[in-house]
């Protein structure tokens, strides 16, 4: 099989997983030059740096022997299988990138001969990629459900990012995706590892110099699995382990898996995950204070910071002239380079009305109902949708 053909097989199954990507999942673009006549399926991203890149993600092998029952390449399903080996995929994945087709690779695999040999041979890759051909370009580089220290380590001084799936809150609602995977042994062991090594190790061995940031996934939906679930544990992350990001894939029966039947996931439930789980991340909110309904769900009809200050700030306003940057950030409509917008303005006058937050390009219509200014309310039009 052409090389090519056999990449844009591996690269086609890989639109389900979320990685740096900037245009909804799932969403590639084919690229087609004069030097590269076939589809080879590149994705829009942006970095953890901000620079929007050309991202090619794809597998090493579309082989598995790994029976989870959400994946499209779960071992016994009916499809064709197609592999590269190491070299293989490093030379092509180069001449790519020199022809400026892709700027940068998430590489991914299926599991054949346990999680090391696999992890070794993404390592393989990449130790090609980088020190035999020159590649100095972003390479995401996946742990492997098992994978030792010393391969979670030596990935770390290969890659600009690292990252190992979760699936799943817990070993409960993981035995209802993957029952052959170990929650706490083969997945978040390794994303222990890879905090400890950040905290541990001299920042300059790793690649230019700093440590890759890691993410995981979890499929949102697959297993019954509540959003205080999910957050609860993305929450943990976070703040123990030094998790850059959690991404939430909608659950989508895939035919010829032993989920097809399950309903697929509504992208407002992933949209409202990521909401709650920048709040947790970024906004400064406790796990506490995310309205949960009784069930454990966000509620999809306002997002959870808009819910959060319906209920705490409509009788108890904030006010702009003296409020703090963590207390500006819990208002609708201020975010992290508003809150910061606002205490540079206040260094030069006092913020008077509603019109000097829409100078700065706040949406000051939905902060208005929560704010005082010089203790008086602001008159504003209520926003009705």
């Amino acid at each position: 099989m052409d090389d090519l053909v056999r990449l844009k097989a591996l690269s086609e199954l890989m639109s389900f997983e979320p990685a740096e990507d900037h245009s909804p999942v799932g969403t590639p673009y084919s690229d087609k030059t004069e030097n590269c006549p076939d589809a080879v399926f590149v994705h829009p991203a942006v970095l953890p740096n901000g620079q929007r890149i050309r991202l090619l993600k794809t597998l090493l092998t579309s082989a598995c022997e790994r029976d989870c029952f959400y994946c499209p390449f779960r071992a016994g399903r009916d499809i064709r299988r197609t592999t590269f080996r190491p070299d293989e995929f490093a030379r092509l994945f180069v001449m790519l990138a020199n022809k400026g087709i892709a700027e940068g690779v998430f590489l991914s695999s299926g599991m054949i001969g346990g999680g090391i040999r696999t992890q070794d041979k993404l390592i393989e890759s990449a130790e090609i990629m980088r020190h035999e051909l020159g590649f100095r370009g972003y390479i995401h580089l996946k742990i492997m459900p098992g994978a030792e220290r010393s391969q979670v380590e030596r990935s770390m001084q290969l890659a600009d990012r690292v990252s190992i799936n979760l699936e799943a809150p817990n070993d409960n609602r993981l035995s209802k995706l993957a029952p052959h995977k170990q929650f706490t042994n083969e997945l978040l062991q390794p994303l222990r590892w890879t905090e400890e090594i950040r905290r541990t190790q001299p920042a300059y061995y790793g690649w230019k110099g700093r440590w890759p940031s890691s993410v995981t996934q979890f499929v949102a939906g697959g297993s019954g699995e509540s959003d205080l679930e999910l957050l609860t544990t993305t929450d943990y992350l976070y703040h123990h382990l030094g998790l850059r990001r959690a991404y939430f894939s909608p659950f989508n029966p895939i035919q010829g898996t032993p989920l097809e039947n399950h309903p697929p996931t509504p992208i407002i439930r992933e949209h409202r995950l990521y909401q709650a789980s920048f709040l947790l991340r970024d906004y400064g909110f406790d796990l506490e204070e995310m309205p949960f309904e009784a069930d454990g769900s966000l509620p999809t009809q306002t997002d959870p910071k808009l819910a959060w200050a319906q209920n705490n700030l409509t009788h108890n306003p904030i006010e702009i002239n003296t409020a703090e940057y963590q207390t500006l950030l819990r208002v609708p409509g201020i975010g992290v380079k508003g809150a910061q917008a606002i205490l540079q303005a206040r260094q030069q006058s006092k913020i008077r009305d509603l019109s000097a937050l829409k100078k700065m390009g706040l949406l000051a219509e939905r902060a208005a109902p929560y704010l005082l200014f010089e203790g008086r309310r602001a008159t504003h039009q209520p926003i009705l949708f």
